[in-house]
């Protein structure tokens, strides 16, 4: 008798079609028997993943759908990540193919890792958090509202909206926020994985020392300028990093970061907003959860 696997799909996310969902459901077939479950609105998939079946826990959804089944897992059962978003984050950082169909395949023959997730303020996250600027182009993305099929604007509308906030500030930040025991800075990245996101094909390396196996990393930029603007979105792109930048703020395998900002900023959990606030704390989760991969 085969043992039994929950999967929850996520009907709205970019890549996510009946055919694709049929396709997935075939391959995990193979050695599960699959209960398919639908997420239905925002919030649903955590709910979902709480009350799972099974030995296993598949998502077929993109990057908020992972995020919530995160936040719903209880670790009793390894959780595999099938892409089927835009972006997706956490299963291309975990190594994982970006076919949801190859990577269901790769799923059945894989093994468990253990690794740590990121918490601020409660909410559990993958692979980044941040404070001020990306967090207010996650904002500005989901001001947009859905396409017309419901689904989410992609990576291009996030990279328009960094270049649109850049403009608009003329590439000039100064401090608005105190990290404890490191200083005063202008913006928060926090990573829990070397790969902070992706611009398409291109993986952004904000904290390159990351390991998902560790704890908590963050950069937190002083006061930058239009050439360290530029000087950091090169080094990020080139792999190098923007923590151990010169006027960057760091800290490696943290457990806790605390931050207090002079006004409320907005914040971003793996590219869900979660609002303004005027102090947050990020913790790291050793040992969280098992991964398939």
């Amino acid at each position: 008798m085969r043992p039994r696997a929950t999967l929850i799909v996520n009907p709205q996310a970019s890549a996510v079609t009946d055919t694709l969902v049929g396709r997935v459901e075939r391959e995990l077939g193979r050695r599960f028997e699959v209960v398919t479950v639908v997420s239905e609105r925002r919030g649903h998939a955590a709910d979902l993943a709480r009350q799972a079946e099974g030995q296993a826990l598949f998502v077929l959804g993109g990057d908020g759908a992972f995020n919530e089944a995160l936040n719903g897992a209880d670790g009793s059962r390894p959780v595999g990540l099938l892409p089927g978003g835009a972006t997706n984050v956490l299963p291309r950082a975990l190594g994982l193919p970006e076919d949801a169909v190859a990577c269901a395949r790769r799923l059945l023959t894989g093994r468990a890792r253990r690794i740590t997730l990121g918490r601020v303020d409660g909410r559990r996250f993958g692979f980044s958090a941040g404070i001020g600027l990306d967090a207010e182009a996650v904002r500005r993305v989901d001001a947009r509202g859905r396409r017309p099929d419901g689904r989410r604007p992609g990576d291009l509308a996030f990279a328009w909206s960094i270049a649109r906030i850049l403009a608009e500030r003329r590439c000039r930040y100064r401090p608005v926020l105190e990290v404890a025991g490191a200083g005063r800075a202008a913006l928060l990245f926090v990573s829990n994985g070397a790969v902070y996101t992706y611009a398409g094909p291109l993986p952004l390396q904000v904290c390159p020392r990351a390991r998902f196996e560790l704890g908590l990393d963050f950069a937190a930029p002083v006061a930058p300028g239009p050439v360290d603007v530029a000087r950091l979105l090169a080094r990020a792109a080139l792999g190098w990093g923007v923590a151990g930048a010169p006027g960057v703020l760091s800290g490696h395998d943290m457990d806790r970061i605390e931050v207090a900002c002079d006004f409320p900023l907005p914040l971003q959990a793996d590219g869900e907003d979660l609002g303004d606030v005027t102090a947050a704390v990020f913790e790291a989760e050793r040992d969280a959860l098992a991964v398939l991969v």
